[in-house]
């Protein structure tokens, strides 16, 4: 694809994600929304009004890929659709840009990997997280030797509860993947990105203790993760901490992150957008701590919910497509994010740590 060619986006899935990636490609300059797929109407008139121009609706994936009217898609449709919406997608040489997570399970996530390690369009895995403005400056000084090495990784999302879908899916762990797949993908993707390791193990202390708990489908009680603690070693040696709350919406901070490694410690905070460095001084010297702010462009905090990455991410992406820039966050990537999400929910519920190596990476 050229790079003065328009890429035509379609859409799979047209809930409240959907949404958000129509705002940001509508900022994002050669690209528009021709096609928009789900079999839920009221979705699609709403995705529709979003586009606010003429575009095709079609019920299903396999429709929109076969309408030749899209060159890139992207699925936001629920998780447990990715695996199979993915393949008509696919058949048709389209890029992708398939939401995270991946898939639900590790057998779909890594089929997933295998067909697209061979796929010449580009595949990317939607890790929105990696874009916000003030984290990919803290992993950049990060890795730029800033703290020394890098030896523990903390995380923490204290937020508000999952959002109400479509027939309330996502309360359901069979169609998420689980709280630790479904949300905490995220957080498992930017580990590997940061410490520059893979996984060896994880111990994760986790339950339902406060959302969902009055909500009933089919007599079914929601089964979902809202707390936990999760600790993972790298081997490298370094080792990581996730502290997840989905019933803290009034924190000050949804996301924190900090770095210590053996020369200092590196803080970034959402949606303050502060980097906060403090160097080692030693025992009982004044400390030398300084802050300073990352600026996110407006346009692109007021298109979405998280803090301007959509809209950062689908710049990288079609330069992806017109062949001006790398892939970013690739299949493997989705898997391994996938995965290691699946071994916290295991040991969640067997209470045990999960080895890595238990899932085959």
């Amino acid at each position: 694809m050229k790079s003065t060619d328009t890429i035509r986006y379609g859409i799979v899935g047209s809930g409240m994600m959907a949404i958000e990636h129509i705002a940001n490609i509508a900022l994002t300059p050669g690209a528009v929304v021709t096609a928009l797929a789900d079999p839920v109407a009221a979705s699609l008139d709403r995705a529709a009004a979003a586009v606010g121009a003429e575009v095709s609706r079609f019920g299903d994936a396999a429709a929109l890929a076969a309408s030749g009217l899209c060159d890139a898609v992207v699925v936001a449709s629920p998780n447990f659709t990715h695996a199979e919406v993915l393949r008509p997608l696919m058949a048709a040489q389209l890029h992708i840009l398939c939401e995270k997570p991946l898939a639900t399970t590790l057998g779909d996530a890594r089929a997933v990997a295998d067909a697209a390690a061979g796929y010449g369009p580009v595949f990317w895995t939607g890790m929105e997280y990696r874009f916000m403005p003030p984290v990919a400056e803290f992993v950049r000084e990060v890795h730029a030797g800033a703290i020394g090495t890098l030896r523990m990784l903390s995380i923490r999302e204290h937020r508000f509860p999952f959002l109400v879908k479509v027939n309330d899916w996502n309360r359901f762990s069979a169609n998420t993947g689980g709280t630790m797949v479904e949300k905490c993908c995220h957080f498992f993707d930017l580990m590997r990105l940061i410490i520059g390791a893979e996984p060896v193990r994880v111990f994760c202390s986790g339950a339902m203790d406060v959302n969902h708990q009055d909500e009933r489908y089919d007599g079914k009680k929601p089964d979902i993760i809202d707390n936990s603690y999760t600790v993972v070693d790298f081997a490298s040696g370094s080792r990581a901490m996730l502290d997840l709350s989905m019933f803290a919406d009034g924190a000050e901070q949804q996301e924190e992150i900090a770095a210590t490694g053996d020369a200092a410690r590196l803080q970034v905070f959402i949606p303050e957008g502060d980097l906060i460095f403090s160097p080692r001084v030693g025992f009982m010297n004044p400390k030398k701590v300084s802050r300073r702010h990352v600026e996110t462009d407006a346009a692109a905090l007021s298109a979405g919910q998280h803090h301007g990455a959509t809209f950062f991410q689908h710049q990288a992406f079609t330069a992806a497509v017109r062949g001006e820039g790398p892939v970013l966050v690739t299949a493997d990537d989705g898997l391994r994010a996938v995965a290691m999400g699946l071994a916290a929910e295991i040991s969640a519920r067997e209470h045990r740590v999960v080895t890595m190596a238990e899932l085959g990476l």
